[in-house]
């Protein structure tokens, strides 16, 4: 029942989306905390990731990790001002810099998705598919029912524009 939720909705998820980002998450270190341990392996964050990562890949759209050690939660999204500490009980917190309320999870999400568009404009990422041209022969399926006729590739080109402001 959980791989056929994760498949939906990683199918879902980047076919809607025009790329992937997620935060790489040290699910060995977390696992060790008894409490959390039992719940945090139900939810099969590598499954999940690995199946995003493939069917990005298929779809030539990007899937980037940030890494586990960038200030996503710390960091105001709206100024870029960094909290020294920030407690795993805190869940929102107030910028010093500009006074902008934030949610723990939200501003995290919104700081990932701008290092990931700050990964992809300085070539750290390089999206798969994104000017690649199928160029070649006949091309036939390998797995599956067989089929007698003979597939030609098309070629492709596929640009990739991000914008400087996040997209609301």
């Amino acid at each position: 029942m959980r791989k056929d939720y994760l498949h939906k909705l990683s199918t879902r998820l980047v076919t809607e989306s025009q790329g992937i980002a997620v935060e790489d998450l040290n699910v060995k270190g977390m696992m060790r905390n008894h409490s959390l341990a039992k719940a945090i392996a139900d939810v099969g964050w590598s499954m999940f990731t690995s199946m995003l990562t493939y069917k990005c890949q298929r779809q030539g759209k990007f899937f980037v990790k940030v890494d586990r050690f960038y200030p996503s939660s710390k960091t105001c999204s709206e100024c870029g001002y960094r909290r020294k500490e920030l407690g795993l009980g805190i869940r929102a917190w107030s910028c010093e810099g500009c006074g902008v309320c934030h949610d723990r999870d939200e501003n995290a999400a919104c700081n990932i998705a701008k290092e990931a568009m700050r990964m992809l404009q300085v070539g750290l990422v390089t999206a798969p598919g994104i000017g690649v041209a199928a160029v070649g022969g006949n091309v036939r399926r390998k797995l599956g029912r067989k089929v007698s006729t003979t597939r030609l590739p098309a070629k492709t080109e596929v640009s990739l524009w991000i914008s400087p402001q996040p997209v609301s």
